[in-house]
């Protein structure tokens, strides 16, 4: 299927409202912060950022005014110890801002903080972006329901987010993808299994090469990899079911490829059957904190009735599952998407048991 009829228009972004404001704060994901996007975004100038190849990334380098230059980056400084510390001041003597860099690329129009430790010319970076409802339920729910925790804050219509580490997917399949061994290969396409799995049962959409990374861990005698996501724009907006598989994207055919010369359809069929168990356990582990945010979402406007309507008539097809008739937002179609998981984990093991 072309892209063109996968991904329908722009997606809005969707506010977030006082019920999503109330689960966030008790879960300290809502802190008051020193820096707001908009406070970004009265930048005076602005440069291209190159690669180390010389293309032009879509990044500019964005300068300030002196007289407010030195405000913005103590505040950015103190918004990463806010984010990634106590929120003290003890260490801001030994934090620098190497560069504040913009995009106009894509839904969140983000600004990259590239922040360094003057001590040890160590480095990392942290994104400012416009709060968007769907893409702060994207992000809890990689935080509960994927191996990877994510730290993010959101406070009035600003998100911050932590940086994803790793080889973004394009990326790796120009650069890295010869250089993985035969059994690296297999490894990888396990783990492209049970992301496509984990994308479709999650209901976050989009996940072309570009919006996910490649992480390399290296054991004493091999390498595992894992897949991560980076972008939740398009967390249960679609209508078209197969927007939630990265497998229909015509960027990620070279993994598609990949899975198809290096399992064999049991393989494939028992690593979708992991995945959906994993996910079950960390259900049933976080059932509480889980619930909350499902019943956020089931009260919130995150889509249209067109593509809501749609998508759970295809996901009625796709599990056989009556119930998918119900829903009336996004939230209420993931609400039996997950009792469907946690029904049919419970089922089959319980005939295990036995």
């Amino acid at each position: 299927m072309e892209e063109e009829n996968l991904i329908s228009k722009k997606k809005p972004a969707f506010p977030i409202n006082d019920e999503l404001h109330s689960y966030l704060k008790k879960y300290s994901r809502s802190i008051k912060i020193p820096i707001f996007y908009d406070d970004l975004l009265r930048f005076s100038g602005a440069i291209p950022v190159y690669d180390k190849n010389d293309v032009d990334t879509l990044w500019v380098r964005v300068y300030y005014p002196e007289h407010e230059r030195q405000e913005i980056e103590l505040s950015l400084k103190r918004m990463y110890m806010i984010l990634h510390g106590d929120g003290g001041e003890d260490s801001l003597s030994f934090l620098g801002i190497d560069g504040i860099d913009y995009c106009t690329f894509g839904n969140s129009k983000p600004f990259r903080i590239k922040i360094r430790n003057v001590l040890n010319d160590n480095h990392t970076y942290i994104y400012v972006k416009k709060a968007d409802a769907s893409r702060v339920y994207g992000l809890e729910l990689e935080h509960i329901l994927s191996p990877n925790n994510i730290n993010f804050l959101v406070y009035k219509d600003t998100l911050i987010e932590e940086h994803v580490l790793g080889i973004p997917g394009d990326q790796f399949l120009v650069e890295n993808m010869d250089n993985v061994s035969p059994s690296g290969l297999k490894r990888l396409s396990k783990e492209f299994v049970k992301f496509n799995e984990r994308c479709m049962i999650r209901l976050l959409g989009d996940m072309r090469s570009y919006n996910y990374v490649i992480v390399a861990s290296y054991d004493f005698d091999q390498v595992e990899y894992r897949i991560r996501a980076m972008d939740f724009d398009q967390q249960s907006y679609e209508g078209n079911l197969k927007v939630y598989f990265p497998q229909f994207f015509k960027e990620n055919f070279p993994f598609v490829k990949m899975v198809e010369d290096n399992l064999g359809p049991e393989s494939v069929e028992q690593y979708r059957k992991e995945e959906r168990s994993a996910i079950a356990r960390r259900l049933k582990g976080s059932h509480i904190r889980i619930h909350r945010l499902v019943d956020c979402m089931s009260t919130d406007h995150i889509s249209t009735p067109e593509k809501v309507e749609k998508l759970k008539m295809e996901l009625k097809r796709y599990t056989g599952d009556l119930n998918f008739k119900e829903p009336k937002t996004m939230g209420e179609i993931l609400k039996v998407a997950f009792k469907f998981v946690i029904r049919n984990y419970e089922n089959v093991n319980t005939y295990i048991i036995r």
